[in-house]
């Protein structure tokens, strides 16, 4: 009972099995990958981050374009075109730049100042496809827009304790100016570095007026895109923004206490941001089909013997019309003697009998004078089915015991090497489970035909 009921859960897992495999395959028929021709793509985000340079009339000693004050952008894109050569750019960028000029000539050119920047802008943006091999992982690009600058200048001006930096043309800066040194005594002061001091009011205090704190600014960019995956790039730029003002570090050519060169102010910023495409349609489009609109393939789901066992899976294909065949295809053998039933004139062989094509029960001799008649040598199943029958009905009495070598072969203990266990023997033998050799084979195939 055990075992039965084995059986039966094997067979139900097995039966289970099956059908998934069969569900999940016709699924995967009625789900078509096809090419989405032409995808909508929708906005692009983008984040980044990058290092601003200022070009005007206070100015660092030493400019490195990898080094200055840090900014930080975040960019809106979007496609104007479905070849994808011009890309709208809305973009806001938010940062500080400063300068600290040092002169130990010029008391008047020891200035500093700092500002932050607020940056509202749009840029259109060319990738150069249609004039290049499309790269597909690398896409240089230029771009050129306009932008919105807010800026509120400040300067270092006095240390923590309220002194104001006096510097003296020894290097030194003091709580007092240079001339009065031999009047008043002084005190040596460090720079805190701190932006205490609002350089537009301060101008405004000397009654020199005031300006504006936006300004128009045109960018111009350049540099190139890197393909991550379908979704996401990764961007190295450089930009230069070309400001119509002069008054970014509070120094002008004219209405400021410290007169500057003529010209405007211009801002350097390089940076990478990473940009991610979250809402575009995919390139590929994965299509629902219904059974009605799938073109069923007439060599998996054809069945041309009509037996209602498909052709993929028909083990005995040509089946005449009506013959009733099993799970496989083939006709059925009740008797199991190789003639199926349609052509069966015994319907009821016995058990391991020779017979001929009809079914029909041949005597030893019969099939014998048969085996004769071939051309071809006899087929081994023929072989075994004329041992199997000669064993059934007479066993020629053994004038010799098996040898010592040869008893592990005789696997049902009963004195006799029969053909199946001569087989199996010689398939170990080649397997190496079995301790004999190319001669003990040759012994143990006398041995079996002189009993």
């Amino acid at each position: 009972m055990k075992k039965f009921l084995l059986t039966i859960l094997t067979l139900l897992g097995l039966s289970t099995l099956w059908i998934m495999a069969q569900e999940e395959e016709v699924e995967q028929l009625l789900r078509e990958e096809i090419v989405n021709i032409s995808p909508l793509y929708k906005p692009v985000i983008g984040f980044g981050s990058g290092v601003f340079n200022f070009y005007g009339d206070v100015r660092n000693n030493y400019i490195n374009p990898t080094l200055g004050d840090f900014g930080y952008k975040f960019n809106v894109s979007s496609y104007l075109d479905q070849n994808q050569f011009y890309t709208l750019n809305l973009f806001f960028i938010y940062g500080k730049i400063s300068g600290n000029e040092r002169s130990l000539t010029d008391p008047g050119r020891n200035l500093n100042f700092k500002t932050d920047l607020v940056n509202f802008g749009a840029n259109l943006e060319y990738n150069f496809d249609h004039l290049m091999k499309k790269n597909k992982y690398i896409r240089p690009f230029i771009s050129a827009g306009f932008e919105n600058i807010q800026f509120t200048p400040k300067g270092d001006l006095i240390d923590g304790s309220g002194n104001q930096y006096n510097y003296w043309t020894d290097g030194t800066i003091r709580d007092v100016p240079q001339p009065l040194n031999d009047l008043v005594p002084s005190n040596v002061l460090l720079r805190d570095f701190k932006y205490e001091t609002d350089l537009r009011k301060k101008e405004e205090n000397l009654g020199l007026g005031t300006y504006g704190q936006n300004t128009l600014a045109f960018p111009v960019e350049a540099g190139l895109n890197f393909k991550i995956s379908d979704r996401i790039n990764l961007k190295v730029a450089s930009s230069l923004h070309f400001t119509l003002t002069d008054f970014l570090d509070n120094v002008s050519y004219e209405g400021t206490s410290v007169k500057g060169k003529k010209g405007n102010d211009l801002i350097s910023y390089n940076y990478f941001s990473i940009h991610f495409d979250l809402f575009s349609e995919p390139k590929t489009l994965i299509v629902e089909k219904m059974f009605a609109e799938y073109e069923f393939d007439e060599v998996m789901l054809d069945d041309e013997d009509g037996d209602f066992v498909l052709d993929a899976a028909d083990e005995c294909p040509g089946t005449p019309y009506g013959v009733a065949v099993d799970t496989l295809g083939c006709p059925l053998d009740e008797d199991n003697d190789g003639v199926p039933d349609y052509l069966d004139k015994e319907k009821f062989s016995a058990p391991g009998a020779w017979v001929n094509e009809e079914g029909i029960t041949l005597s030893e001799e019969e099939f014998l004078a048969r085996l004769s008649l071939q051309s071809e040598a006899m087929k081994r199943e023929d072989v075994l089915a004329y041992f199997n029958t000669i064993q059934e009905g007479f066993i020629a009495p053994r004038t010799e015991e098996i040898p010592a070598k040869f008893k592990e072969i005789d696997k049902d203990q009963d004195g006799y090497i029969s053909f199946e266990e001569l087989l199996e023997a010689i398939d170990q033998y080649f397997d190496r489970q079995l301790r004999l050799t190319v001669q003990d084979i040759y012994e143990l195939n006398n041995y079996f035909f002189r009993q």
